[in-house]
């Protein structure tokens, strides 16, 4: 059977994902309060992770452009101060105004990149791009990249730009704006689709590395947390029950519940379907077994219950997932 390693899946190695990379106490509770510290508290780690730290090098280096982890709600430039900064762009956040206006601009990509894959110019005429990154049906931020041309700039979309940066009273030689403009990247249609397609993948993997991130976190918590997690996971193929996991951890069930929740985030129930997924992801791996062995197997007592679990927690089918993997 095949190693996830060998599956090209990410693995929870590296230290800010185990541990201390949330400064909240319950990082991964779903956002009812409207400020986003949770998908903040987890896209923060996900930027400090190996994998995503060794991506973005590689497609900054390999495309020429900036690449930027986001969360949902962001009120800062998204590629300012990154590896590949658009020299043009640079010079621009020098002014508030300036930057105001390439708010509203990551505002609008946000809305229309919440469900797939968005493009949207600027008053430049710039392009950036976010592709949405999900935690299940929750989408927690987005990749994203540009500052660039979709075709060549001409010189008279330049001198329609200088106006606009003298109209939001940024006082820059023009000599310097014309060649920090004309050296700007220019892609064609065909290298914007495998770009995309590129940052589409990778937003899957962070996908999924998210799951582990929720599954396998155990910042601060209780000791009788702890080894409710163990037991959890040594009888996660089992009729598992509240009141059982209770009475093996010595608490009552009331209290076990509440404390349960505080800890993790997430209620009882959730926990114990995310860590049934994830052993049902590694023996998706294997051809051999039919989906419904595995649904069994991991301890669901009804396809149509695992294949609903399954989609909620990940987006997509199992039979989705196995043909991507697979490369069916």
């Amino acid at each position: 059977m095949e190693s996830r390693k060998e599956a090209g899946l990410p693995r929870i190695t590296d230290p800010a994902l185990q541990r201390g990379a949330f400064k909240s106490r319950n990082p991964f509770a779903a956002p009812g309060n409207g400020n986003g510290n949770t998908n903040r508290a987890l896209v923060e780690a996900l930027a400090n992770s190996r994998i995503y730290q060794e991506y973005e090098k590689a497609f900054s280096e390999a495309t020429g452009l900036p690449l930027t982890l986001r969360p949902v709600e962001s009120w800062q430039l998204p590629h300012h101060g990154k590896r590949n900064e658009n020299r043009f762009c640079h010079i621009l956040a020098q002014k508030s105004r300036a930057c105001g206006e390439c708010l509203q601009v990551q505002e609008r990509l946000s809305e229309r990149a919440a469900e797939e894959p968005h493009t949207t110019s600027c008053a430049i005429g710039m392009c950036d791009t976010a592709v949405p990154v999900r935690l299940g049906d929750r989408l927690i931020g987005f990749l994203q990249t540009g500052q660039v041309f979709r075709k060549k700039p001409t010189r008279t979309q330049f001198e329609r730009a200088v106006r606009q940066v003298a109209e939001w009273g940024i006082d820059a030689d023009e000599k310097t704006l014309e060649d920090a403009y004309f050296s700007t990247r220019v892609i064609s249609p065909r290298q914007h689709e495998s770009i995309v397609k590129l940052l589409s993948i990778f937003a899957q993997h962070l996908s999924m590395l998210s799951n582990q991130v929720v599954v396998q976190h155990e910042n601060a918590e209780p000791p009788v947390i702890t080894r409710a997690k163990e037991y959890i996971h040594e009888h996660q193929t089992e009729e598992l029950s509240l009141g059982q996991v209770a009475r093996a951890v010595n608490t009552s069930t009331f209290y076990f519940c509440k404390m349960f929740k505080k800890v993790t985030g997430i209620n009882f129930t959730d926990y114990l379907s995310r860590v049934r997924i994830e052993k049902a992801k590694n023996l998706l791996l294997n051809p051999n077994l039919r989906v419904s062995e595995i649904a069994f197997e991991v301890g669901f007592q009804s396809l149509t219950h695992f294949n609903r679990v399954f989609k909620k927690i990940l987006g997509q089918s199992p039979t989705q997932y196995r043909a991507q993997l697979l490369g069916r």
